[in-house]
């Protein structure tokens, strides 16, 4: 699959997956204030199916989750052919240097600790889509 690079007045589709609601609703304000759109899902199974039916481009994606934990959602996504070349922004509240090592090893391109600033999402944000369409 190849990334379209977003034309002047087109908007990035990112795609957050979080089961904390409030998380969610932040994230969701935070980067709709930056023009991008933004599509949510709480359930880690749903969020899956959404990326493959939205393609976005990019996924925002909690590691804490139930039934699939936010690693096993990244492994399924990166072996399926339409969502495999998706970046994805791993997002937790645990401990940082436990995470860090594993989020890459599954296939995650970034990581963002929990709580964080709308100025520092953004920016992580906008540097893995730039980087992207490099």
């Amino acid at each position: 699959m190849s990334f379209k690079i977003p034309l002047q007045g087109d908007s990035a589709k990112i795609l957050v997956i979080d089961d904390e609601p409030e998380v969610l609703e932040l994230v969701s304000e935070f980067l709709k204030r930056e023009g991008y759109d933004v599509m949510t899902e709480a359930s880690s199974t749903k969020g899956i199916e959404k990326a493959k039916s939205f393609h976005p481009d990019l996924i925002l994606l909690d590691i804490i989750m139930p039934k699939l934990d936010g690693y096993e959602v990244c492994k399924l996504l990166k072996k399926n052919e339409s969502t495999k070349n998706i970046p994805v922004i791993f997002l937790t509240g645990k401990d940082v240097s436990e995470d860090h090592h594993k989020s890459f090893q599954v296939g995650g391109d970034m990581f963002i600790k929990k709580p964080f600033s709308r100025e520092s999402l953004t920016r992580i944000v906008k540097l893995v889509l730039e980087t992207l369409y490099m």
